[in-house]
């Protein structure tokens, strides 16, 4: 009767027999103390190539190449085995049909109870497929090296998640000087400029770099002798196959010739333009001066006559009346130039653009002439917009009388309107049928002091006011002519939510305005005696002093209904005043004049009352009405 542990036993080892035969992936067999093979598996016969009876009783010896052989490797994996307790290593073993394999082998001895040795244990896997994928992809390695280092025109290497260099390319080399041995391990930060160390950039970079998944810029860097190049860097960071940030790639290109190439250029444009400006400054001394000329001979010689003590009261009010027509002109005049140069300060104001352009088609009718039919083509419930009403009408008889001047046998001016949805404006245009512009001529026109006319016939402003306005209101302005057909000029200017400002209020200020204190301020001597004759002139008790910090002085004494006050001053500007009026007395009333200043022209003025030079009695009333209204 058989042992029941006899039977448990034998049933286990055949547990085992079956598992270690099922495995396909691994060849695990035994060998003998003397090294001869014992047992043979699936995964033996699998990749090994040999059947049972074809291997079980030979030496393992067989599987290994002549040069193994000849060093005696199965001896020594054998003994290593047995003194060491274990052998692994990987190598080439030789396939029954004499194809070499690679190999990982462990050997593992097979120890009796009593420590005798009774033969060792032998797992085998092919990993031919594994070191070819890896002999590739080192293949690929060591290509990308080659590619990276024979690049010369860039600089490429890596950085440690601190910054510090760890491989470096001839270009690298070529571009910053230091050789791999001098640079490897020290920080990249030794590359930049002081100034851009002191602001923390390297830092910077990384950051960025990290945060943004890219960092992109042009700058100086500092080569190995401490010249500085111009270089347009690229950091990305390198991240593992886990996701970790390992570290960063860094490309840098010198491109000092290019920014010198850029530096030339722009150098040579600004060449071209000073000799267009002096052009154009050539031109205006034909056309501005022309009636800047004409001009000031009537104001000249009015006041000359006007010297006359026996001169008739009739004749003395036609040379007044001449001077005050000639002033406005220039006023006029210097406006153009002012708005094409986008530095008029404009006084926006709401405007019903139907009801002001069907009275502007009016004015027309009576002022270009019997030959010229004016016809009006207004969109119903046009938009509001806010601009300067005056301007606007400027822009508008600019255009009518350049559209006149291409009618010499008389035609059709259409002034036309209508709200532009997409855009949220209103687009007013002035076309007409006359002999349009060729096409080299169109695209001039809205330069600085360009004319076609004769010298002492036009100053070229017309269309240059008209763009500069449109620009300046927060719109455009656009022309298109189709030669022999006829030209369009038109305005795009944005809508307004705004309501119409009430006049009534401005009127009821006139009409309540009883004698005021004023402090006058102006630093030009025959300004102020001039302002201070007309505020007289106006019911206004006038105190007048030369600077913004004499006004401050006598404002820390005594208040006043109004200051009014010059703008460009030196020292403390008009706008300075009005500045720390605002913050010490909200309520005080300022009025403001300027001719040109940048603080109008730029907007910083916004909020205060302003009056443009030169100002009339009629002008001055109203601006002094307004700010006594506010």
């Amino acid at each position: 009767m058989t042992d029941r542990s006899t039977f448990d036993t034998q049933a286990t080892e055949q547990k085992y027999q079956l598992l270690v035969n099922a495995v396909s992936d691994y060849a695990i067999y035994m060998l003998d103390p003397t090294g001869r093979i014992v047992t043979w598996n699936a995964g033996a016969r699998r990749f090994k190539g040999y059947e049972d009876h074809e291997i079980i009783g030979e030496h393992f010896s067989r599987f290994f190449t002549p040069e193994d052989l000849a060093a005696g490797m199965p001896a020594c994996i054998l003994r290593t085995a047995y003194e060491e307790g274990r052998y692994e290593a990987e190598g080439q073993r030789i396939r029954k049909d004499g194809t070499l394999i690679w190999v990982h082998v462990v050997v593992d001895p097979i120890l009796a109870e009593d420590g005798n040795l009774l033969g060792f244990a032998k797992i085998t896997r092919d990993i031919t497929e594994r070191r070819k994928a890896d002999r590739a992809l080192y293949e690929s390695e060591q290509r990308f090296r080659m590619l990276v280092q024979s690049v010369k025109e860039y600089a490429i290497y890596m950085l440690d998640l601190e910054g510090r260099v760890t491989n470096w390319n001839a270009g690298a080399q070529a571009i910053k000087g230091y050789l791999a041995n001098e640079i490897i391990g020290e920080h990249f930060s030794r590359f930049y400029t002081e100034e851009d160390r002191v602001r923390g950039e390297p830092d910077i970079a990384l950051e960025t770099s990290r945060r943004e998944g890219r960092y992109e810029r042009e700058a100086e860097r500092v080569r190995k002798d401490g010249t500085r190049f111009w270089a347009h860097v690229v950091i990305d960071p390198v991240h593992d196959e886990n996701g970790s940030l390992i570290g960063f790639a860094k490309i840098t290109r010198d491109i000092t010739e290019r920014r010198h190439a850029q530096n030339e250029l722009e150098q040579a444009r600004a060449a071209v333009f000073q000799s267009q400006k002096m052009q154009a400054l050539g031109e205006l001394t034909g056309g501005i001066a022309h009636d800047f000329n004409n001009l000031m001979t009537v104001v000249r010689g009015s006041a000359e006559l006007l010297q006359k003590e026996d001169l008739p009261s009739e004749k003395r009010r036609r040379y007044v009346r001449a001077i005050t027509e000639t002033a406005d002109r220039a006023t006029a005049l210097t406006a153009k130039l002012l708005a094409f140069g986008r530095r008029q300060a404009l006084k926006p104001e709401v405007v019903d653009p139907g009801t002001r352009l069907d009275a502007f088609g009016e004015v027309l009718i009576r002022t270009l002439g019997d030959h010229i039919q004016v016809q009006l083509d207004l969109a119903p419930d046009l938009w509001l917009i806010e601009a300067d009403a005056a301007e606007l009408e400027t822009a508008l008889l600019n255009a009518a009388f350049n559209a006149r001047e291409a009618l010499p046998d008389g035609g059709i001016i259409l002034i036309s309107a209508s709200n532009i949805a997409e855009e949220q404006a209103v687009r007013i245009a002035v076309a007409d049928n006359g002999q349009g512009i060729p096409g080299d001529i169109l695209e001039k026109v809205f330069d600085p002091f360009f004319t076609t006319k004769p010298v002492g016939k036009g100053t070229g402003l017309g269309l240059s006011q008209i763009h500069g306005f449109a620009a300046q209101t927060g719109g455009r302005a656009e022309i298109a002519s189709q030669f022999g057909v006829g030209t369009t000029v038109s305005l795009t200017l944005p809508r307004t939510h705004k309501l119409a400002e009430n006049n009534v209020i401005v009127q009821s200020a006139i009409a309540n305005w009883e004698r005021l204190d004023v402090l006058l301020v102006e630093d030009n001597d025959n300004v102020r005696q001039f302002a201070r004759a007309m505020l007289a002139e106006l019911r206004a008790d006038v105190i007048a002093v030369e600077s913004a910090e004499a006004a401050l002085d006598i404002l820390s004494r005594r208040s006043f209904d109004l200051v009014f006050s010059d703008i460009v001053m030196p020292g403390m500007t008009g706008l300075d005043l009005a500045r720390r009026l605002r913050q010490t007395d909200p309520t005080q009333r300022i009025l403001l004049a300027t001719g040109y200043s940048r603080e109008v022209a730029s907007g910083e003025a916004a909020g205060f009352d302003i009056v443009q030079k030169p100002y009339g009695a009629d002008s001055l009333t109203a601006a002094i009405s307004l700010a006594l209204a506010r």
